[in-house]
Order: structure tokens, then C-alpha cells, then sequence
């Protein structure tokens, strides 16, 4: 099987018995090889001393006044984020539990450092996966995506990379006269998903969501495997094509726009945002959900804002569900 999102460290982890990831002093090194960690070179000798400690011992406990002896402030709320990562992570037991630890109890940690334990989740939880389509709108979760018309659909660009041709095009306007944006980029389908595997931590390939339903089944796929590896949840998620005769008895937002639409929906009012996703999720174990929507589906919506990007919540798929018992397991 193909490996992909190796940026991920995944396998810098080790599993436990139940297929969760156990944190290891392996991947705690990669967190402070980060450039948001790794102090530059104007860093203070209490930084880098800091820092020198923690690679001889990932796992050493660190002080407040350790923290207080750096210079940079900055440097010292860097810090205090990691160290609350390493922690709450270690404490917890898993890498899952902990990201579970820190929605349920709100925890505030840099979306950079939410983001990896979302790949990290994903990867994990995707292991074995062969469907490009799935691996790529995966990448949604921890990723934030550019929309892009192309052809009167709607393409999902990776945010990050158009940013960087974005500034090319600031710095070099005769370059970005050659260069053709997000038009130049390949466009996953059409026999091209061998390609992906090669280029997975490039993010460079285009989803066609608007066009191309196995890219709505992809997304699906995705949802689903969350589901399954964080709450133990037996359920199918299906993409609908259309909206109509949609029963909102219970939704959840897959991003802020979505839940606006939602919450819009339920009570009359227009949409403030554009809908791009809907999928009807149905949990196999009824039992599991609240008596009043046993027999019912969970709508999950995504949606679109004003400035064009898609930033998911998966967080929200944890929090949101109508279960008789909403435990993070």
C-alpha cells in the first residue's frame, strides 16, 4: 500500500491494542524541529537552553519559571502551547483521547497545532485506504481550501499553496503572466489518481466537488472514518446531489458557514451563505442516539464564506451528534 501525508508522523507514533496512537518521544523531537518552536538564531540562551533540554528529554518537565526566564514573549506563548499539547496528550494516553480531551474541555491551542492532530487522527484512522478521492477531500479536514469556478464548478484548492502563488504573483507579475494559478494545477480524476500518492504532502492536486461526485463520495468516506475512529460510530454518510425535502430536525455545521446555513434553515431564513455540501448521516447503532431522533438522520453541511474559503471543523462532528450518551471515547 502506498504511504501518504508522511509530514504527518504517523509513523513516528506507536499503536496500542484498541489501533490508537501512542505518543512518542519520536514525534515529540518532530514538534520542536517546528519552525514555531525552534529557536531562531537571535533566541535568547534560556531559549535555546530550553530547547536543548527538551531534545535530550522530550518528556522533562518545564517549569513556569522556565518559561517566564525567555526573553520573547512570543516565544514564551509558543512554548506554553506545546507544552500544553505534550502534556494533555501524554496525560491522556492517546493521541485520539487527547484531541478529544481538548475539544470537550475547550482547550486553547494554535489551529497549526489542532490541525496536525487532525492529520495525525485522519492518517491513522485512513490507514489501509486506497481512494485517492477519499485521502484528498480528507485533506479538508486540516487544511483550509480555496474555492475556484472552473468550467461553472466549483474546485477545492489547497489555501496554503495559493497563498504562496499569490505572493509570486506580488513579487513577479511577469512570472504570474506565465503562470496560470489554479488553472495550471491537476485536477484529481480522469485516471490520474495514481499521481496522487507521489504528491500527497504537496497538496497540489484540485478536488473537483462541484463536478465530480466520487469527490462528494470522497468526502463522505472521510466523515465516516472520522466517525467510526473517534466514537466508535457505525454509521454511512452519503453526499445528496440536491436539497430538496431535507427534514433539519438535526444538523450539524461542518464549518462555521455551514452551521450559519443551518441555523438559518431551521428558523426561516434565507441562507447567509452559499451551500456547497450535504450529507445524510445515518448511525447504524440506533441505540446510541437520542430516543426523539432514533430513526431520523443527521444532516452535515458544509458551506461556503464570503471570502471563498472552506475552513472545517471536525471538531464539530465530535461535539454536535444527537447521541444518548455524548462521551468521547
Amino acid at each position: 500500500m502506498p504511504e501518504f501525508w508522511v509530514a504527518s508522523g504517523h509513523h513516528l507514533t506507536r499503536l496500542d491494542p484498541q489501533g490508537r496512537m501512542l505518543v512518542t518521544d519520536e514525534l515529540i523531537l518532530a514538534w520542536l524541529a517546528r519552525p514555531e518552536i525552534l529557536p531562531p538564531a537571535e533566541a535568547c540562551a534560556a531559549e535555546r537552553g530550553l530547547h536543548q533540554r527538551l531534545m535530550a528529554s522530550p518528556r522533562v518537565f518545564v517549569t513556569e519559571l522556565e518559561l517566564a526566564a525567555l526573553q520573547d514573549p512570543d516565544a514564551q506563548e509558543n512554548w506554553r502551547f506545546l507544552l500544553r499539547l505534550r502534556d494533555t496528550l501524554l496525560a491522556a494516553g492517546t493521541i485520539e483521547q487527547g484531541y478529544a480531551q481538548i475539544v470537550a474541555q475547550g482547550l486553547r491551542l494554535p489551529s497549526v497545532f489542532m490541525s496536525q492532530l487532525v492529520q495525525l487522527i485522519l492518517r491513522n484512522a485512513l490507514d489501509g485506504c486506497d481512494d485517492a478521492q477519499t485521502l484528498r477531500a480528507a485533506e479538508c479536514f486540516f487544511r483550509p481550501q480555496r474555492s475556484h469556478i472552473t468550467d461553472d464548478k466549483l474546485h477545492l484548492v489547497d489555501d496554503e499553496l495559493m497563498q504562496l502563488y499569490d505572493q509570486e504573483m506580488h513579487a513577479s507579475p511577469l512570472t504570474a503572466m506565465f503562470a496560470g494559478g489554479a488553472d495550471s494545477l491537476d485536477v484529481l480524476g480522469g485516471g490520474n489518481d495514481w499521481t496522487y500518492w507521489s504528491r500527497s504532502d504537496a497538496h497540489t492536486m484540485v478536488l473537483n466537488f462541484g463536478g465530480d461526485p466520487e469527490a462528494r463520495a470522497g468526502m463522505a468516506q472521510a466523515i465516516a472514518a472520522f466517525l467510526r475512529h473517534m466514537l466508535g460510530l457505525e454509521c454511512s454518510v452519503t453526499a445528496q446531489s440536491e436539497a430538496q425535502d431535507v427534514d433539519l430536525r438535526w444538523f450539524v455545521g461542518l464549518d462555521q458557514a455551514g452551521t450559519a446555513i443551518g441555523n438559518a434553515l431551521w428558523h426561516g431564513k434565507a441562507m447567509p451563505a452559499k451551500l456547497v455540501g450535504l450529507f445524510r448521516l445515518e448511525i447504524n447503532d440506533t441505540a446510541r442516539l437520542r430516543t426523539e431522533l432514533q430513526g431520523h438522520p443527521v444532516w452535515l453541511i458544509l458551506g461556503l464564506d464570503a471570502d471563498g474559503v472552506i475552513r472545517m471543523k471536525p471538531q464539530n462532528l465530535l461535539t454536535g451528534l444527537p447521541l444518548a450518551e455524548p462521551v468521547l471515547n
